[in-house]
């Protein structure tokens, strides 16, 4: 399966951001326009990870050529842990794998179910918004509350995003709807039986440290060390448990985009480019 990801190309040399979000899902860079601007910075290697899409994968591999900066392909799926949120990162995943792309498919249903049921919700508040007109507006393949929160700042209903999120969407609050669950252990085998490298993303903010031992018995292979939200006590830490337990060291941004609700710049988290190679080493489709 290498096809899909060619001949790999020099070893990438300096510093990579291997966590970024584009328009295919909550970011507000078109896949293009995050290569461009992680070539711009002078970033070796840059890892597109949208959340349960893989469908910016070929638009950013492809303006990768011209500009010297690798693509890392990847994935970010949401997962529940009890009652514990637990994002997984997936890495030279083969595209074409049946079992990966039905369980994303699934989440996306779950998502568009998901945002109809807080806009019947928001309806019923007094506040009306088109489905179709939303989900034509965004162009994005996994709709989610991130979008919404958009649109309540755009028509006033809050003073910021932020604001909008707090006081509509998020856990307690009144259009607040439960998201389509799975678990990690799922996302996890479903990654590495498309010949993939499966990363437990951000494990500070979690604090699920257990999970994340558990997760390995089912293939998990790497940990993601270095973060904008991850203290430097939560990066030493981290740094010794990849050591302790063998696991691959990674970092990134988690940049959705300077107009995001969260603003991140790309390359404001990375780590050493030579993870790639360890990465792509690692994976059976690559």
């Amino acid at each position: 399966m290498t096809e899909q990801y060619g001949t790999p190309g020099p070893r990438p040399v300096g510093r990579a951001d291997l966590h970024v979000h584009t328009t295919c899902s909550d970011g507000t860079l078109t896949p293009p326009e995050v290569v461009r601007a992680a070539a711009d910075l002078g970033l070796a290697a840059v890892g597109i990870t949208d959340h349960d899409t893989t469908v910016g994968v070929a638009e950013a591999l492809a303006m990768s050529a011209s500009t010297g900066t690798a693509v890392v392909p990847g994935v970010e799926i949401n997962t529940e842990d009890v009652a514990f949120e637990v994002h997984i990162l997936g890495y030279y995943i083969d595209l074409g794998s049946e079992r990966l792309q039905g369980l994303l498919r699934r989440l996306r249903r779950g998502r568009i179910e998901r945002a109809k049921e807080i806009l019947r919700r928001l309806d019923r508040l007094g506040i009306r918004i088109d489905f179709d007109e939303l989900a034509h507006r965004e162009d994005t393949r996994a709709l989610g509350r991130p979008h919404i929160a958009r649109v309540l700042y755009e028509r006033g209903h809050a003073p910021t995003t932020n604001a909008a999120f707090r006081r509509f969407l998020k856990k307690g609050s009144p259009a607040f709807v439960e998201r389509y669950r799975i678990t990690p252990e799922e996302a996890t085998s479903a990654i590495v039986a498309a010949g993939g490298v499966a990363v437990f993303a951000h494990p500070g903010l979690l604090g699920r440290d257990s999970t994340l031992r558990a997760l390995m018995d089912v293939g998990l292979a790497g940990i993601e060390v270095y973060h904008p939200e991850h203290t430097e006590d939560m990066v030493r830490k981290y740094e010794a448990m990849a050591r302790d337990l063998s696991l691959i060291a990674t970092g990134g941004s988690d940049s959705h985009g300077t107009k995001s609700m969260r603003t991140v710049e790309i390359g404001e988290a990375t780590c050493d480019a030579g993870v790639v190679d360890q990465l792509r080493g690692r994976s059976t489709a690559a």
